[in-house]
């Protein structure tokens, strides 16, 4: 049954601990499974982004007194609260975004593993000392709180990635404001309810909806001192650069093109299990799914056994058991990669397994079947383009230095996989490869949150990366203090 408009929720925004009505300006929010409107968001506008600039500076005047190791309790309940509510919040992430629930399930874990880790904050921010660095000289360093962060993020992992963000921020001693993507709402307005409860004071963690208004008002704002993004390159590098004109600190998360290297000794059954999972997992939508199948010398087995397993998959609804694999977020999205693959296919690459059979233009839902194409060249568009969708092209080259060549001479560099039985052509791969997260038959390198999330060149824009150790410098300032007493 289709819902009415009185049964569609409409959402708030959270400022300075209070649910606010956001003004009049609704945007849709669909279930890709099914794209039935299942709320409605509003989106902010300049008086609402200085509104909660103003109340966020206001707690972190508060905030940063607050001993570290008190700043963390809180943390440690919105981790109890986090595993106790991950079904329910798992089922919100399917809802609204369309991946399967396993895949929710584990993008939730990874959230909570982020809040884990912010809470070793303690140790992580403590600084340095050294006596006598000159007669009778005393020095010290310490990392002090920035002020008022923000956060942009991104419609595909909806509780893990702005908790690559906000959990570090505010145990560093900062406030936040989180705008994520207007596509799904509802994952970070449940998260921010824990957020609550655990006990955080009013106006430390604030969250915000809207579309480019919003972020630019965000960026622009003279209260706000640091800018997390993770987002499509091209805004990515609009963000970094207009936030750096601001006098801001910035990370600006791009995209990718990403390369799974098959040597001929790799074991087939496992490559292709890590290849599937790395193409196909959450429908390709997300920026280290890998997109380029580098076949080196004869790989054929691996290949064979691929395409048999990929034409088996099951693509449905996300909530439905034995769904492999859920629908794209939005309707305009699936046109976007139908799209690729019409290109693929004028630009000569040969479809061994064609997505655009699964799920038809009149269909309610988003879905699109996984798509694999051989014989595709380095300079097609498929080849080349960032296409965050199920499709993988297969490029054919002779030997390690050929595919090293070729994943070298793209201008992304998030993370790329070898699958290979020989410890020295993997250490000699990822020895070489001008890429930031290198995985050696692995499915997807993501790396654990006391690592850095490390893309290079257009995948990347900033210094300082996302969690781990830099998530604490990127959410401090350090100061040194020399002493001498006479």
């Amino acid at each position: 049954m289709t819902a009415t408009d009185t049964e569609i929720r409409t959402l708030k925004f959270f400022v300075n601990g209070e649910w606010r009505d956001g003004g009049a300006d609704l945007h849709p929010v669909t279930n890709p499974s099914t794209g039935e409107v299942i709320a409605r968001v509003p989106y902010a506008n300049d008086d609402e982004i200085d509104c909660v600039a103003v109340a966020a500076h206001s707690a972190f005047l508060k905030w940063r007194e607050v001993p570290v190791v008190d700043r963390v309790q809180v943390l440690y309940r919105y981790k109890d609260l986090l595993e106790k509510n991950l079904e329910q919040v798992a089922r919100i992430l399917t809802t609204e975004n369309g991946k399967t629930l396993d895949d929710s399930k584990g993008s939730v874990r990874r959230a909570i593993q982020m809040v884990e880790v912010a809470c070793g904050m303690p140790s992580l921010m403590m600084g340095q000392s050294l006596e006598n660095v000159s007669k009778g000289i005393d020095c010290h360093s310490i990392r002090q709180p920035l002020g008022v962060c923000a956060g942009i993020s991104p419609f595909n992992f909806p509780a893990m990635v702005p908790m690559w963000m906000y959990p570090f921020a505010i145990a560093c001693g900062n406030s936040f404001i989180l705008k994520p993507s207007e596509k799904v709402p509802l994952t970070p307005t449940r998260t921010a309810e824990l957020l609550q409860e655990a006990g955080l004071p009013d106006g430390v963690y604030n969250l915000v909806h809207g579309g480019k208004t919003a972020v630019d008002a965000l960026i622009r704002h003279p209260l706000v001192r640091a800018i997390s993004f993770v987002g499509s390159t091209p805004v990515a590098k609009y963000v970094y650069e207009t936030s750096a004109a601001h006098g801001k600190r910035v990370q600006a998360l791009g995209g990718a093109k990403n390369h799974l290297v098959v040597m001929p000794d790799a074991n087939p059954g496992k490559a292709v299990e890590a290849i599937m999972s790395s193409a196909f997992g959450a429908a390709g939508e997300r920026c280290l799914a890998g997109s380029v199948l580098v076949a080196v010398g004869d790989s054929s087995p691996v290949l064979d056994l691929l395409l048999e397993k990929t034409r088996s998959l099951r693509v449905g609804d996300g909530l439905a058991a034995g769904s492999e694999m859920g629908p794209l977020v939005s309707a305009q999205h699936r046109k976007k990669v139908v799209g690729y693959i019409e290109k693929g296919v004028a630009e000569g690459a040969e479809p061994l397994c064609d997505g655009r059979t699964h799920g038809a233009e009149g269909d309610d839902g988003f879905f699109i079947g996984p798509t694999i194409f051989d014989h595709v060249r380095p300079g097609m568009t498929i080849a080349r383009e960032e296409i965050f969708g199920p499709v993988l092209s297969i490029i054919r080259v002779k030997d390690l230095d050929e595919a090293i060549a070729l994943v070298n001479g793209s201008p992304f560099g998030n993370t790329t996989s070898i699958y290979t039985g020989d410890g020295k052509t993997a250490r000699e791969y990822a020895a070489r490869i001008e890429v930031g997260m290198v995985g050696v038959n692995m499915g997807v390198a993501a790396p654990m949150a006391f690592f850095p999330f490390s893309g290079w060149k257009q995948s990347f824009f900033g210094d300082l990366h996302a969690h781990g150790r830099d998530a604490v410098a990127f959410y401090t300032e350090q100061k040194v203090i020399m002493t001498r007493w006479f």
